[in-house]
């Protein structure tokens, strides 16, 4: 706590106050923009904030990743179309609401439920992640190996497509991440003569190329696509019956979306989803989901900003990405040389103290620009797609080239934003490739510093209880599901 008080401190600095406004409206705007989502904009911004100290650097990618998902919500009530994948589920009853005339209410609702939702799990963050970091204090490579093993296998369960695409997806990240000299054996790997590989691939390109050129790709897809407008006046808080029937809504998503955002999985909009059904499976207003109704709202908004504190947990005091753009924020750590782990926690406890600070602010502030800004905001809707996604690209080449001033980078983001093109078009998830390129590098050199310390005997896992018992999980999650369906199967047929 005494962290968090010299943290808040730490907050009187006007530069970090403005930098922290100036992100957030950033941020806001990202989400709002239709097609644009929380890790496009954390993919973008990564080789910006390489010029930045490690805590504003990291505050800023935070910061991006909760108003991003907050503002998604402005774009999916008014306009039909979600800012970020995770308030699509909001488009189900705020769009209804604001064809009633009630588009203010709507926003106030998402408003109020995303800054609650956005407060509890930065409260979560506070006080769950130096236990767990306590916990891992005691791991060392082995355990850290089976632990990212574990990572790993979560990736079969990421998207909604085959779990073995996802797996192949990841498998290939991890392959990327081989590229270059082998730290331990002073090999090189992959390179083809080429200079610009001998450090390996430049992760923050490749994530521009599959998060933010293959979504213009994508998107010049879609040109054809009309939008209707819904107008409104202002948002409004809501009143003292809106609150009585969205309060127990708000509290049950918020603790679905902080819990499902520590899995490393799809983060806010799983969340959102799980959330949106629980909220219907509990209410008593089931036929008026779909049509306008405010708990509908209330726990989707709740549920996606709740995830996003959820996912910085396993990130910072496991060095486990719990989301894709908790994979870009990894990075950004990793770049500048800060490692996430449970020493965070033991010998950093100021710098995180003072990105719990922030992101604390950056949720009050959601609620100011949701209720003050709505109606400016929504302006940025009408901005025509053909005028914003070749800005999108220029700032995605101009993001590639800064990493290392080198040209190549920017062959590599048009390289990966084909890839990624590709990927989603034929069901592979581009997540999976990221957090397999980030956790590459990673369970290579745990599983290196591992055989050293067993002098080469892979039985000697075997008497690590905490390795044992990650490697049981990750045979549970890829095994379990097969097996399952496989049994399914062959009950139908022998019946």
């Amino acid at each position: 706590m005494s962290d968090v008080l010299s943290g808040l401190t730490a907050l009187g600095d006007p530069y970090l106050i403005s930098l922290i406004i100036l992100t957030t409206l950033v941020g806001t705007v990202i989400g709002l923009l239709p097609g644009l989502n929380a890790t496009t904009g954390a993919a973008l911004l990564l080789p910006f904030t390489l010029t930045l100290e490690p805590l504003a650097a990291t505050v800023v990618l935070a910061t991006i990743y909760g108003s991003a998902t907050f503002a998604g919500a402005i774009t999916a009530i008014l306009i039909n179309t979600p800012g970020t994948p995770a308030s699509a589920t909001t488009c189900l009853d705020g769009y209804p609401l604001a064809q009633k005339g009630e588009a203010g209410r709507a926003i106030g609702v998402a408003t109020v439920a995303s800054t609650v939702g956005g407060v509890c799990s930065v409260l979560f963050l506070l006080f769950v992640g130096p236990f767990m970091a306590g916990v891992a204090y005691k791991f060392g490579p082995p355990e850290y190996f089976a632990l990212t093993l574990f990572g790993l296998s979560m990736l079969a369960t990421i998207g909604s497509g085959s779990a073995v695409k996802s797996l192949i997806a990841g498998a290939f990240g991890v392959l990327l991440s081989t590229i270059g000299v082998d730290l331990l054996t002073g090999v090189e790997r992959y390179t083809f003569g080429t200079n610009m590989l001998y450090d390996g691939i430049s992760f923050v390109a490749v994530m521009i190329g599959i998060f933010g050129i293959a979504e213009l790709l994508e998107q010049s897809t879609r040109l054809h696509v009309v939008r209707k407008i819904v107008a409104m006046k202002a948002a409004k808080l809501p009143s003292r019956e809106d609150f009585a029937r969205i309060r127990t809504t708000i509290l049950r998503s918020t603790g679905i979306g902080t819990l499902v955002g520590i899995l490393p999985a799809e983060g806010s909009t799983i969340a959102s989803m799980i959330g949106y059904n629980e909220a219907r499976r509990f209410s008593r207003h089931k036929d008026n989901f779909g049509k306008g109704e405010i708990e509908g709202i209330a726990a989707s908004e709740a549920a996606n900003n709740a995830a996003v504190g959820g996912t910085l947990v396993p990130t910072l005091a496991l060095g486990i990405p719990g989301s894709p753009t908790a994979a870009i924020i990894l990075a950004g750590l990793l770049t500048q040389g800060v490692r996430p782990g449970p020493t965070m926690f033991q010998e950093q406890g100021e710098f995180l103290g003072v990105l719990f600070a922030a992101l604390l602010l950056a949720n009050l502030l959601f609620l100011a620009l949701g209720l003050l800004g709505a109606r400016v905001f929504a302006q940025i809707t009408l901005i025509p797609v053909r005028i914003l996604w070749p800005l999108v690209f220029i700032f995605s080449l101009v993001g590639a080239y800064a990493i290392r001033q080198a040209p190549f980078d920017i062959y590599v983001a048009l390289c990966f934003g084909v890839i990624g093109f590709l990927m989603n078009r034929t069901g592979f998830s581009v997540v999976s490739l990221a957090i397999g390129l980030v956790l590459g590098g990673m369970i290579e050199q745990r599983l290196g510093q591992s055989m050293s310390m067993f002098d080469g005997n892979w039985l000697m896992f075997l008497t690590r209880p905490i390795a044992v018992v990650f490697f049981v999980l990750t045979a549970l999650v890829l095994f379990t599901g097969p097996t399952r369906r496989g049994l399914q199967k062959l009950r139908r047929s022998t019946a």
